[in-house]
């Protein structure tokens, strides 16, 4: 059976984010048809040896994940940014991974920790299968990545 390669598109700047995306990590990788290890995890590239914020540092880390998002086979995405802080907007970075995998043709399956929100009509339409709230870790354990089914979610569309 073929392990798909999975870009994970993702906020990482607070312990929220970060629990979401051990959450979602470990679903994946339970996955048969995910390669455990092939999931690119951008928080874990950082170009270290750059000083952050630097031109170098934004070009490296700009162009190796624009890189990897063209070599998944399925881009996952965490659409929850800063929910905590009573913001319901997606973190910017992470849709415009989407919007990149998209115009490339590769498959977005997105997760939503927080359902209640309401999802962007661009959201809404670029993505094969989306998952929200308790339904995330089930949902990305089993979901078929090879024969990619479409699963909608009921959230509202604004």
């Amino acid at each position: 059976m073929y392990q798909n390669k999975v870009y994970l598109a993702s906020p990482f700047f607070s312990p929220e984010q970060k629990e979401r995306i051990d959450i979602v990590m470990a679903a994946l990788k339970k996955n048969p048809t995910i390669d455990p290890e092939g999931i690119y995890n951008p928080q874990e590239h950082q170009a270290e040896g750059l000083e952050f914020g630097s031109r170098d540092w934004q070009d490296t880390v700009f162009a190796t994940d624009m890189r990897q998002v063209k070599r998944a086979d399925v881009v996952v995405a965490i659409t929850d940014y800063k929910y905590e802080e009573g913001n319901p907007e997606p973190d910017a970075g992470t849709i415009f991974e989407v919007g990149a995998a998209w115009a490339w043709d590769i498959p977005v399956v997105m997760a939503q920790f927080h359902p209640d929100n309401e999802l962007n009509l661009m959201l809404a339409r670029s993505h094969t299968a989306m998952f929200t709230g308790d339904q995330i870790e089930e949902g990305l354990a089993t979901y078929d990545f090879n024969n990619l089914p479409t699963h909608w979610t009921d959230m509202k569309v604004f």
